[in-house]
């Protein structure tokens, strides 16, 4: 029961990262919409990573996650809709 709750959620967030970027794609051509797509990133530059170089073995480490003003709503909307299920 546990582990289909968990999946549950993992589904409604990942179905709200997803709306929530076709959203701010639709709504970015939409003039009076248009501040949902404003989307900032976290995360290091992907031109300039972290590289750990041992002369032996080099490793680079680079992260980068961009979020939209919608994505962040649709998600809430998913934790929303994922609080409102009866799972029995």
């Amino acid at each position: 029961m546990k582990l289909k709750r968990n999946l549950l959620l993992i589904f409604f967030l990942l179905a709200g990262i997803v709306l929530g970027a076709m959203l701010a794609n639709v709504c970015a051509r939409v003039p009076f919409l248009s501040w949902l797509a404003y989307s900032s990133s976290i995360g290091f530059n992907a031109d300039s990573p972290f590289v750990l170089d041992l002369s032996v073995i080099r490793l680079t480490f680079g992260f980068s996650m961009g979020i939209s003003v919608a994505q962040i709503i649709t998600i809430a909307l998913a934790v929303f809709c994922y609080n409102k299920t009866d799972l029995r």
